[in-house]
Parts: structure tokens; C-alpha cells; sequence
């Protein structure tokens, strides 16, 4: 299915970063997690990854700040966002940001699956 891309997960929560690459390891994904922002923009690894799982409310740098930042890059990542607070107005603007799809926490597994695959596969 998922071919040995690799996905990056950024969330300052440890122990959804762990359920997260757990999830995404078990169906075949390459994960590489970051606990905030500025560590995935410090790793330097935007351009090997084949999608990001972002989350939108961080300590320092939020996940819109991030998507912010990757545009001004012109980083072509396909972003998802992941969030509990998931209000319409965030929403718009992590997708005006460049977020090609919004999951609100709690979500169906099958749901960011489906999501990656999506941004992934460019449709």
C-alpha cells in the first residue's frame, strides 16, 4: 500500500506521536516523528518527505506558522492537519496556508489513512 514512503509527524503530545507512527509503521509507512515545529524545520528533512501529519496548536511555532513557513519555502509537502480544535475559522486558514486535508481529534483511524493516501497519491 504504502510503497516505503515516509511520513513525518509533527505533535508536541509524546504519546500520539507514538500511537501515530505506530499506526502509520504497521501499515507500511516509513515515520519519522518531531515533538515541535522548529525541530522538523531543524531536521532539515522537509524535501525527503513523502507527507506531513501536523498538528495545529504547539508550544512556540503552531502548525499554521509551520504551513506558513513551508509555503514560503515553496515546499511542495503535502500537509495534513490533525486537530481538537478544529472551528471553522482555523480550519480555513491551515488550508489557505497549504493543508491539503483537516482531521479533527478525535478521528477513525481509516480516516488519516485515508487522508495520506489522498495527499500522497496527488488527488
Amino acid at each position: 500500500m504504502s510503497d516505503e514512503r515516509l511520513i513525518g509527524i509533527v505533535d508536541d503530545d509524546a504519546s500520539l506521536r507514538r500511537s501515530l507512527g505506530n499506526l502509520l509503521g504497521s501499515t507500511g509507512f516509513n515515520v519519522e516523528t518531531f515533538a515541535s515545529a522548529e525541530a522538523f524545520l531543524q531536521a532539515g528533512k522537509a524535501e525527503a518527505m513523502d507527507a506531513l501529519v501536523l498538528d495545529v496548536r504547539m508550544p512556540g511555532m503552531s502548525g499554521v506558522d509551520l504551513l506558513v513557513e513551508l509555503g514560503r519555502r515553496d515546499s511542495r509537502l503535502p500537509v495534513v492537519v490533525l486537530t481538537a480544535h478544529g472551528d471553522d475559522d482555523v480550519r480555513k486558514q491551515c488550508l489557505r496556508a497549504g493543508a491539503l486535508a483537516f482531521l479533527t481529534k478525535p478521528f477513525q483511524a481509516q480516516e488519516l489513512l485515508d487522508a495520506i493516501e489522498r495527499v500522497t497519491s496527488g488527488e
